[in-house]
């Protein structure tokens, strides 16, 4: 949920990636290297890790693990379900399926930049929060995507059938 620029929007989560920290060589901690990029990846879990990727979009993680081991979960995409149109207006008036339907474009709906990174998603204007419904969801799992290391560990997961996946 995200109450940035003074407008509510969110989304429940459809489809996220596991990111193991020091010994995953995809992880940006690889081997605990801590640089001011990724500093928000070695604090406490439950903070929001933002990133900048391919010199053009945002990315969203929550951190996972306790403080100094730097492990996350990268948000792959929504079901956008409250403020949907200021997640059209910010992602330029595509289709609604394409709104939250992969890292980078569900930070933008969102509304999610750089200036975010290191927030609780615990409390405040991005926040991860519990669904209260008590439905249960087949969970899918296959391999991470849009990367070349480590690339065949099992560690994307989504919600089987749902039209609202990245790809």
């Amino acid at each position: 949920m995200s109450e940035l620029g003074g407008r509510r929007t969110a989304g429940r989560i459809v489809e996220t990636e596991a990111y193991l920290g020091a010994d995953d060589p995809a992880s940006h901690g690889y081997r605990a290297r801590r640089t001011r990029r990724n500093a928000s990846l070695f604090e406490r879990p439950g903070t929001a890790y933002v990133y900048f990727t391919y010199g053009m979009h945002w990315c969203l993680n929550a951190v996972t693990e306790r403080a100094g081991v730097p492990a996350a979960v990268l948000i792959r995409a929504l079901e956008p379900l409250e403020g949907l149109a200021t997640m059209r207006r910010r992602r330029g008036g595509v289709a609604d399926r394409e709104l939250c339907s992969g890292p980078a474009k569900l930070c933008q709906a969102l509304g999610v930049t750089g200036r975010h990174d290191g927030l609780p998603l615990t409390r405040g204007r991005l926040r991860i929060v519990r669904n209260p419904s008590r439905q249960h969801h087949a969970i899918k799992v296959t391999p991470r995507i849009g990367i070349t290391r480590a690339a065949d560990w099992p560690l994307r997961f989504l919600l089987e059938g749902s039209p609202w996946v990245s790809r």
